[in-house]
């Protein structure tokens, strides 16, 4: 167990003061990557680490390392990590709370004048959100080898700005490989839940030790446009058809049992006319689930709905895949570690599953990870309502702080 001067209140304190680049009406936060806003963010970062004597590398993606250096130099670093960036009416601490409390765990460590046998690194990821250029966890996804670097940087956000020009503009281009932040002993991400079941449980932290599978599918419905004055018989409407294959995937979760989730969270139609009937509509599909078998065969009901829509409906319906993720464990060590330090301090827990990407999903494919979870009021992310306590994320803190220095092996000073 840590006896570092961990202090909950200097992390809350922190996560308001960084709440406050890019704070929007309602509470939240509109810090989207690769903005201004997030330049300042990561300026924010780069001075609080400077403060304790953390060395800043930032590589050719944007990825920010903050390392403290271990009394064993031969030793890999054990990382701790998230993001700054946030969605365009985001929280305050989606992302945030585990970059924080990382900086915390160094400047506790600063404080003591304690040292580890390891060292340990601090990173925050470029573009986890995914709100600006998509795909979401971008800068994690490169490191392991899910992207190159070059698509990344070719990627284009809405406006057609391009990824790479994007980052030169905000003046966070580094100079290193990203792929050397593969090379870790350990990497341990504090992160809200995004989900009700802490909560409503009355847990005060949750052990994550998998991730679900994702598919993820485009979907482009054509039909025929025509006058909305003209007779309803015979028509090719593509947002009708499409809207009975939206429907139908609330059917397919649901009987798949399980952990399964379906969402449609974009649509648009063409020509967008207020008196045209739509002739094209496209609609994004993420498909969830813990068993893989499952997920295909979600996939596939996917597919033949699409065929018995296309027909009965005359239209033309493609469900092109977009990005995979493959059902991910997490490291059992780390989590037993974890375990052990929450039954040591009579914190309240519970293992799950995630059923969101976060970056250690990525970082889980090729170096030992373990996730945390701290309760969030009602679920709520990803919204400007988002909130958590100051205890729960101190419980979330010291559990990890536990578990990080059990891995890296402190040294009293």
């Amino acid at each position: 167990m840590s006896n570092l001067p961990l202090s909950g209140t200097r992390l809350w304190d922190s996560l308001m003061e960084m709440a406050r680049i890019g704070a929007t009406p309602k509470g939240g936060c509109n810090r989207q990557t690769l903005t201004p806003l997030d330049a300042e963010g990561r300026a924010l970062l780069a001075r609080w680490g400077a403060e304790v004597g953390l060395t800043l590398t930032t590589d050719r993606l944007g990825n920010m390392a903050l390392l403290r250096p271990g009394r064993d130099a031969s030793r890999k670093p054990v990382a701790i990590g998230s993001h700054l960036d946030t969605q365009p009416t985001g929280g305050k601490f989606d992302g945030v709370l585990g970059v924080l409390a990382g900086l915390e765990v160094m400047r506790a460590l600063h404080e003591a004048g304690a040292e580890t046998e390891a060292p340990i690194l601090l990173i925050n990821w470029t573009n986890e959100e995914g709100a600006r250029f998509s795909p979401p966890m971008m800068g994690s996804g490169a490191v392991i080898g899910a992207f190159t670097e070059q698509q990344v940087l070719d990627t284009r956000d809405p406006e057609g700005i391009r990824f790479g020009d994007a980052l030169e503009a905000i003046g966070w281009k580094g100079e290193a490989d990203p792929a050397k932040l593969r090379d870790l002993e350990a990497y341990f991400e504090l992160h809200i839940e995004q989900g009700p079941v802490l909560e409503r449980e009355g847990l005060d932290l949750g052990v994550v030790t998998h991730a679900l599978a994702q598919q993820w599918f485009d979907v482009t419905v054509t039909g025929e446009d025509a006058h909305a004055g003209g007779t309803m018989a015979h028509r090719r409407d593509s947002l009708v058809a499409a809207s009975i294959l939206i429907q139908a995937l609330e059917t397919i979760a649901l009987e798949s049992g399980g952990d399964a989730r379906a969402t449609v969270g974009r649509i648009a139609v063409e020509p967008s006319s207020r008196n045209v009937v739509p002739s094209v509509t496209r609609f994004s599909v993420d498909l969830r689930h813990g068993d893989e078998a499952a997920l295909d065969a979600m996939a596939t009901a996917l597919r033949e709905k699409a065929g018995v829509v296309s027909v009965s409906r005359s239209v033309k319906v493609d469900a092109a895949p977009f990005w995979t993720s493959p059902q991910t464990p997490f490291d059992p060590v780390l989590a037993q570690r974890l375990r052990d330090s929450a039954t040591a301090r009579g914190i309240r827990f519970r293992d799950m599953p995630t059923g969101i990407g976060h970056d250690a999903v990525y970082v889980a494919r090729q170096v030992p990870t373990v996730m945390i979870f701290c309760p969030c009021h009602g679920g709520i992310s990803h919204n400007e309502a988002e909130s958590i306590t100051p205890e729960w994320a101190e419980a979330g803190l010291v559990v990890m702080a536990d578990a990080v220095l059990a891995t890296a092996g402190v040294v009293r000073g």
